[in-house]
């Protein structure tokens, strides 16, 4: 009964952190090693002490475990009883395993009486189970004590603004602003970590969105607040005010809704379907039909283009798009009526009678459907990025904003009107150009990041607005001029980060990763390789490509694993780095070619770029070398040994990817065994990167080459890395200024 308990509990364990499911990954491929023991193995001696080994080996990681659960337990009561029935369980499960794997002293096992792993399969797949679920269990249960640490922050933080809010006094403010200041630099450490823990990407865009809010709006509410207590009965400065404090409520909302994973007001604030969504899941139901005619209706597929044909709509009811997209989009739309009804009058014939002549009819209806939504897509792709282009460059030089900041210190009102009611028109063509964008960003963290931007501007436009008149009501306040100048730089930030979340939208589109496009040498005709010629280029079809489909997920996952381990050196130009972020950079192209994706276009270009990656790894290995001279003599031996572990690899990648193969069967498995040899070296890339930094750290070698990240500054820009973790975009000024404000706030204007 107790194993029966142990498989119930995890049917509700979702694992939403990576620190939760990288602490699983290697119980469960040792779990597996025992339970997939061939039944009537050579019981070699070598043989029955391997088992016991790793039978040993995953009680003795159990129990030290438990422990730290049981710890956890003693510290937060309210969980202490299901976190000790769960320690208990896996406690009595590690030695069940054990038990059952004490075979290394047995000379005939299947004579003695003991029970084992040989005469008792199935009672290890049971402990083993057990083991699982209730190890996982003890970890979503540390990892709801995370949740439950962020919400009382969150509540502290929540407390002290409502005090702010209220207070009368300079000397009251000061005071609690002080407060205030260190409990959002705690609550930005928790939640920094979990961002950066989340495995859903989209999520993670949407902390780090709601994060630089927050940041941002702290250094509002100190000004708008002093602004407030300078003019007390200034009605466009308590607006100002207002406003930041309740942008900042709904950003410790936001915070929250992600971290619980709950939404007061169920799913209905979701964002609609973007046009580039829309047409890859159309793409790929039409597609679908080469293999089942039967598995959708036509109802179904009409429906699907009617809904991009309405979000269209927006593209050609838009004040801000040319005549000649607008005409090109409407065409297109035809078209792609007309086609869809060629293709579905086709379709049923084949339905009734599947004969070659109509299948051959349904391909080419299926080519022509799918090449017609390909042109709409890069139609309002290029509607959509030229606006944006010619915005963006036509907004740089701030004219508006340099205008009210004059107008508002000479206290000329009449001025001050004419130029925010400009800046209400920039700030609604702003509030299009991201609308537009979102629908051909191309992923979904991207999304969010434009779904953000348009948030930001409809706030800050009126913020800045009501900052402007305050001002220009009292033109010789300094804490107002100061207060209009927050203002106006943050919808400067937001403009400078729209150039960079362009660049990445039309890096997504073109099948590009982002900045470093060094690392790509793709082969030119006739150039390498000798066996070229003899060669067809090929893609892989879909069979292969969801064959392939786990295995390059891990490789992509791996990128992200690496990119983030890069991204904490300071030291950007150390030469570890460039070779890790080069060699992530091939990798991620390297996944999106398993998807039929990206610049990869060929399984020659796949082979030709697998060389040039272990070439990196092989220059990279020469930097551990290099580095190994400056490290202590202790270190020295691990370094090399890993170098040298390195080195092996990518030789062995090189002789794969060199080797000759004819067929179609014999290059699909030199694609599989390129991207498993690939996926190892970037396994071991993921352990290197910390381990040079720790010894580097440990050195003083790098002159700081390490900081630990800023919690807010996870999401600094990274050139050469890709659009799949956009949140890293948000321009920030770092949790020190805060901390800063916190110090000095001893003393505040008042006068």
């Amino acid at each position: 009964s107790s194993s029966s308990s142990g498989l119930g509990a995890d049917a509700g364990l979702e694992i939403r952190t990576r620190s939760v499911e990288q602490t699983l990954v290697p119980l469960v491929s040792q779990i597996t090693t025992l339970i997939n023991h061939k039944d009537k193995p050579k019981r070699s001696d070598k043989t029955l002490q391997a088992i016991q080994r790793v039978g040993q080996a995953v009680n003795l990681a159990v129990g030290r475990f438990v422990t730290v659960g049981e710890a956890i337990a003693n510290e937060n009561h309210e969980l202490k009883e299901e976190m000790s029935v769960a320690c208990i369980e896996a406690r009595r499960a590690g030695e069940t395993i054990a038990q059952l794997t004490d075979v290394a002293s047995l000379d005939h096992p299947e004579s003695d009486s003991h029970i084992t792993i040989f005469t008792d399969k199935t009672g290890v797949v049971k402990a083993a189970r057990l083991l699982l679920s209730s190890v996982t269990k003890v970890l979503v249960l540390a990892d709801r004590i995370v949740i439950k640490q962020i919400i009382t922050s969150r509540n502290k933080v929540l407390a002290t603004m409502e005090q702010l809010e209220k207070v009368s006094s300079f000397q009251e403010f000061v005071q609690i602003f002080s407060q205030f200041g260190n409990e959002m630099v705690e609550f930005a450490h928790l939640t920094g970590d979990r961002q950066n823990d989340l495995k859903d990407e989209k999520k993670k865009a949407r902390m780090a969105a709601s994060r630089a809010v927050l940041e941002k709006c702290t250094m509002m509410l100190l000004t708008a607040s002093k602004t407030c207590l300078r003019h007390p009965d200034c009605e466009s400065a308590r607006i100002n005010k207002d406003g930041v404090f309740h942008r900042m409520r709904l950003a410790l909302e936001q915070v929250i809704e992600i971290v619980t994973d709950s939404r007061p007001n169920g799913e209905n604030e979701m964002a609609p379907i973007s046009i580039y969504s829309g047409i890859k899941e159309f793409k790929n139901k039409v597609e679908g039909l080469r293999e089942n005619l039967y598995f959708l209706s036509k109802e179904n597929l009409s429906t699907m283009l009617e809904v991009i044909l309405e979000h269209t709509e927006d593209f050609t009811d838009s004040a801000y798009t040319s005549h000649e997209h607008r005409e090109h989009i409407l065409e297109l739309s035809k078209q792609a009526k007309m086609e869809l009804e060629q293709l579905v009058s086709v379709w049923m014939q084949a339905q009734n009678q599947k004969t070659k002549d109509l299948m051959e009819d349904l391909e080419v209806a299926i080519l022509k459907t799918c090449q017609c939504m390909n042109e709409l897509k890069r139609e309002v792709h290029s509607a959509a990025t030229s606006l944006a282009a010619d915005l963006l460059k036509y907004h740089t030089d701030h004219m508006v904003l340099k205008a009210l900041k004059i107008t508002g210190v000479e206290g000329n009102l009449e001025a001050v009107a004419e130029y925010t009611c400009k800046l209400s028109e920039q700030k609604e063509q702003l509030v299009e150009m991201c609308r537009l964008l979102r629908h051909v960003s191309g992923t979904e963290p991207l999304e969010i990041t434009c779904i953000h931007a348009e948030d930001t501007f409809q706030v800050t436009g009126p913020q800045i607005i009501s900052a402007a008149e305050t001002l220009a009501l009292h033109p010789s306040s300094k804490i107002a001029k100061e207060n209009l100048e927050v203002f106006c730089e943050a919808w400067e930030s937001q403009l400078s980060d729209m150039s960079l979340l362009l660049r990445e939208i039309n890096d997504v589109f073109e099948g590009r990763r982002g900045e470093k496009r060094v690392y790509l040498s793709l082969p030119r005709p006739g150039k390498h390789n000798a066996n070229l010629k003899a060669l067809k280029p090929v893609k892989l079809d879909t069979e292969e490509q969801a064959k392939i489909a786990k295995l390059g997920l891990e490789l992509h996952l791996l990128t992200s694993d690496v990119d983030s381990e890069t991204e904490k050196w300071e030291d950007q130009e150390n030469e570890i780095v460039q070779h890790g972020q080069g060699m992530s950079s091939m990798a991620y192209s390297m996944y999106l070619f398993t998807r039929g994706e990206g610049l990869l276009k060929t399984t020659q270009d796949l082979f030709h770029q697998a060389e040039i990656f272990a070439t990196e790894g092989t220059k990279l290995a020469s930097a551990l070398h290099v580095l190994s001279d400056q490290v202590h003599d202790d270190d020295k031996p691990l370094l090399l040994l890993e170098a040298e572990k390195l080195i092996s690899m990518c030789k062995q990648l090189q002789i794969t990817a060199k080797a000759s193969a004819q067929g179609k069967s014999a290059t699909f498995t030199k694609v599989d065994a390129c991207i498993l040899k690939t996926r190892n070296v970037m396994t071991l890339l993921c352990q290197l990167l910390p381990l040079c930094c720790k010894l580097l750290r440990k050195n003083k070698a790098g002159n700081g080459c390490l900081k630990p990240a800023p919690p807010w500054k996870e999401d600094r820009i990274r050139t050469g890395t890709n659009a799949r973790t956009p949140e890293r975009r948000v321009d920030t000024f770092g949790i020190k200024s805060l901390e800063n404000h916190v110090t000095n706030m001893t003393f505040l204007e008042s006068k």
